[in-house]
């Protein structure tokens, strides 16, 4: 008989493509759960509407800005000690900082920089008991971006989702072999509840040998 495992002080994170419902699975799995939810800063970020007006010169900055915020809000989840579902984990930045680098929209002396700063805060960090993909198309992320009327996301297109999908399957299987991942098609969810329900049911009976859980495929 498998041993269940306790939604207590659980710390989940939710990944994903921007615009795949990260904060509205984070809410209603918390509530479901008992848990306190954690969301991305977005509101208060003061290099967003910049970054997106002129990416290369603002890369780093945002980067260094977001890697900071989550560390802050990663180790509040730890030392809590209560659990928390967090709206995009501090490992997820490296998709973005890798991208970046690849597409020249960052240097890679910057790029080497990031990579040591994140490594050292690292060693700090307690790792999530599961993540949570939220896989999306890059034309269904443009759909919802244009869907929720962001005006500082205007500029965000096809080519550059593209790109970001791609390393986020890089970035999916690599963490899997650290953090176990359940990869949530989310296209064929059309209820948060079930999908939280669902997330539920697969964390209770599976034993997350490292590996990347599907279903619905």
């Amino acid at each position: 008989m498998k041993k269940k495992l306790s939604m207590e002080r659980i710390f989940i994170g939710i990944s994903g493509l921007i615009g795949a419902g990260k904060t509205t699975l984070a809410t209603t799995l918390a509530e479901h759960l008992g848990l306190e939810a954690y969301y991305e800063p977005v509101g208060d970020n003061e290099y967003l509407a910049d970054f997106y007006k002129d990416i290369k010169q603002h890369s780093f900055a945002m980067q260094i800005y977001l890697l900071n915020k989550r560390f802050l809000q990663h180790q509040q989840i730890i030392w809590q000690g209560k659990g928390g579902v967090q709206d995009r984990t501090i490992y997820e930045d490296t998709v973005f900082a890798r991208m970046l680098m690849k597409s020249g929209l960052m240097d890679q002396r910057d790029y080497e920089t990031y990579c040591s700063l994140f490594e050292n805060m690292s060693n700090f960090m307690c790792k999530p008991n599961v993540i949570i993909y939220l896989d999306v198309s890059p034309e269904i992320s443009l759909e919802r971006i244009g869907q929720r009327g962001r005006n500082i996301e205007n500029e965000i297109g096809i080519d550059y989702l593209g790109k970001l999908h791609q390393e986020y399957e890089i970035f999916i299987e690599e963490i899997s072999r650290v953090i176990p991942v359940i990869r949530v098609p989310w296209d064929q969810f059309r209820n948060v509840e079930e999908i939280a329900s669902a997330i539920e049911r697969e964390y209770r009976d599976t034993s997350f040998l490292r590996q990347v859980v599907k279903w619905g495929g």
